[in-house]
């Protein structure tokens, strides 16, 4: 059975209203486990999936791949925390394999992106190797296949 978390998380435009139905409970119910998740920190935010190709101020998004020395102490959450701070940031992640951490950024330009890299990244004291891979092209994006007409689950239920 799906529980509201994975409704959510794949339509966050869902209402409880909409969430009882599908689950077969109260609204009431829905209404306040979704308070509870957003309160408990479950549920982090909502937001939109973007296909920048078809908007004009289209994105650069990379994946740079960070070795760093961890702080005594600190390990490398010190690291991560300084990372995340940045606006061209989207996501960071602690890795297992061949390096470190994993950051993914976004940028107007390839060049800015590579500038972000070479005046930020690079000359932190604890970054001992950066490597950037720019992405080319989408093909699915937290869950979603770019490009394509994903069913809306409301279509489903008539309210």
């Amino acid at each position: 059975m799906k529980s509201i978390l994975s409704l959510l998380e794949k339509d966050a435009t869902l209402t409880a209203k909409q969430i009882a139905v599908m689950l077969g409970i109260s609204e009431a119910e829905a209404a306040a486990s979704i308070k509870q998740y957003e309160e408990n920190k479950t549920i982090l935010g909502y937001k939109a999936i973007v296909d920048w190709d078809k908007c004009e101020n289209e994105l650069v998004s990379a994946m740079i791949e960070l070795k760093v020395t961890p702080k005594l102490n600190e390990g490398f959450d010190k690291v991560a925390k300084e990372i995340e701070q940045y606006e061209e940031v989207s996501s960071v992640f602690l890795m297992s394999g061949g390096f470190d951490i994993w950051v993914l950024v976004e940028g107007k330009t390839l060049k800015e992106v590579a500038l972000f890299v070479g005046e930020k990244l690079a000359p932190m004291e604890e970054v001992l190797s950066t490597a950037t891979h720019f992405v080319l092209k989408k093909y699915k994006v937290d869950g979603i296949i770019a490009g394509e007409n994903i069913k809306d689950p409301r279509e489903v239920i008539s309210l």
